[in-house]
């Protein structure tokens, strides 16, 4: 098991061009797959924290992104149920029957 530090060293050997796949993996008596893997976790890290921050205000977490997200979806689902309220509302007191 490679501890999170060993797994940065690694991805910076690898963006640096230091080591290859394969020399990393031997260098740390783990198969290619997983330097593979962490070298994809590791982009997938890196774009979404990019994609959360914003230039000249502190950056958010994944999560606060995603939570932000899932708040304005909550917003908008409770408007759109409002609005159905207020037409069954109409529509009951019109006479009609749903």
């Amino acid at each position: 098991m490679l501890s999170p530090s060993a797994k940065y060293e690694i991805w910076l050997q690898l963006l640096r061009g230091e080591a290859t796949i394969g020399q990393a993996a031997t260098s740390a008596g783990v198969d290619r797959s997983t330097i593979i893997r962490l070298r994809q976790v590791a982009k997938d890290g890196a774009l979404a924290a990019l994609a959360a921050s914003k230039p000249g205000t502190p950056g958010k977490s994944v999560r606060d992104v995603e939570l932000e997200e899932a708040n304005a979806e909550i917003a908008r689902l409770s408007e759109a149920v409002k609005e159905l309220a207020v037409k069954l509302t109409l529509l009951e007191g019109k006479g009609g029957r749903v």
